[in-house]
């Protein structure tokens, strides 16, 4: 209600993202609804509308990890026919678009500029403002959009992060993380050294492979307070591929890998959730598709009287309408990136940013 006395009108913000941090490139449309206008001073909670969200992979040869040159390459050979797809989809036109999306960061740089460079020329052409996201802030909030998850801890888990979050006072706090690689990163290396195929993903190779695996090879668990290391795991492992291929089969390695790690992650988890006195955990990113991963964080949080929430491959996979979830609801608060600081930085923290959107 106004001071007057009068209901809000309706308000309608539609918003395209475009999310191309890594191998994925993703293009999404959403439509956010308030139905009484955009609360002044309460949390931002719309009605959410997926538009369209259209996606294309890179996958180098099995055995090959993928240069951000030729990501960069991938991306813009691609970009002009998947926003086609997206507005089709979409049944809109850019004339009805409130804002452009992009990811500012983390991710690989020539993939990321390459993505930019669409966006800022989009906003020009087109004069729609530009709003620069956090990747990692995208998965958060798609995810909760999705799943409902109230005030969860976060396990986000991809090939470049490995971070546990939970929200205070505006921020997404880090209680902890990697000291050396990312937990997808970890898989896809290993991945390599199998010889596993990069198509669809070499962490879903290795999770087929896991799941006809029985034997546990011991393998270094690395858990240092709230911190995780995954460096000496893969070179303990890498090791063992090379030297002892006829003692262990493939299967039994990956089954092997990914029960330690997903241990050392459960555990860090389960000690955010003691320390903030939730009930609920959100596992985003790529590797949160891992159903195995799922399994052992909802033994966990069952056991504590609570629930985990995940999403599947069309969220959980980098994608662009996550882009376009978090940037609407920035841009609902009056944020937006102008021109010259539309810039990418590989280096874009979680706790970096101010979340405005929530209270």
């Amino acid at each position: 209600m106004s001071d007057s006395g009068t209901k809000a009108l309706p308000k309608t913000i539609i918003a395209l993202g475009l999310e191309g941090s890594a191998n994925k490139l993703g293009v999404g449309i959403v439509k956010h609804i308030y139905a009484d206008g955009i609360p002044a001073d309460a949390e931002l909670v719309p009605e959410v509308v997926e538009l369209s969200n259209v996606r294309d992979t890179y996958n180098p040869p099995a055995g090959e990890g993928f240069l951000p040159r030729d990501v960069a390459a991938h991306h813009r050979s691609v970009i002009i026919p998947l926003l086609k797809k997206a507005f089709e989809e979409a049944k809109i036109t850019h004339k009805e678009l409130d804002c452009i999306c992009y990811t500012k960061g983390p991710g690989m740089g020539a993939p990321l500029q390459s993505v930019a460079l669409v966006a800022r020329t989009l906003s020009q052409l087109w004069k729609v403002p530009l709003v620069g996201v956090n990747h990692c802030v995208g998965h958060i909030e798609m995810g909760r959009a999705i799943t409902g998850a109230q005030n969860p801890v976060v396990l986000y888990v991809s090939g470049g992060n490995t971070q546990v979050i939970a929200y205070s006072q505006q921020t997404y706090r880090i209680f902890g993380e990697t000291l050396d690689i990312a937990i997808g990163n970890c898989l896809d290396r290993f991945a390599r050294v199998l010889k596993l195929p990069n198509d669809p993903s070499p962490g879903y190779n290795i999770e087929q492979y896991a799941k006809r695996g029985s034997k546990f090879i011991e393998l270094p668990y690395t858990v240092k307070g709230m911190d995780v290391s995954f460096s000496g795991i893969l070179s303990f492992i890498e090791k063992i591929a090379k030297t002892e291929s006829g003692k262990h089969t493939p299967e039994d390695l990956c089954y092997s890998l990914q029960e330690n790690m997903f241990a050392m992650l459960v555990e860090i988890t389960e000690r955010a959730m003691a320390h903030i006195g939730s009930n609920e955990v959100l596992v985003v990113g790529g590797v949160g598709c891992n159903v195995r991963l799922q399994e052992m964080m909802g033994q966990m949080a069952k056991e504590r009287g609570g629930k985990v929430f995940a999403t599947d491959m069309r969220y959980c996979i980098d994608n662009g309408i996550m882009i376009a979830q978090a940037g609407a609801l920035a841009f609902a608060r009056g944020f937006t990136t102008s021109i010259d600081d539309s810039w990418i930085t590989q280096r874009f923290r979680t706790d970096q940013v101010h979340v405005e959107w929530r209270t």
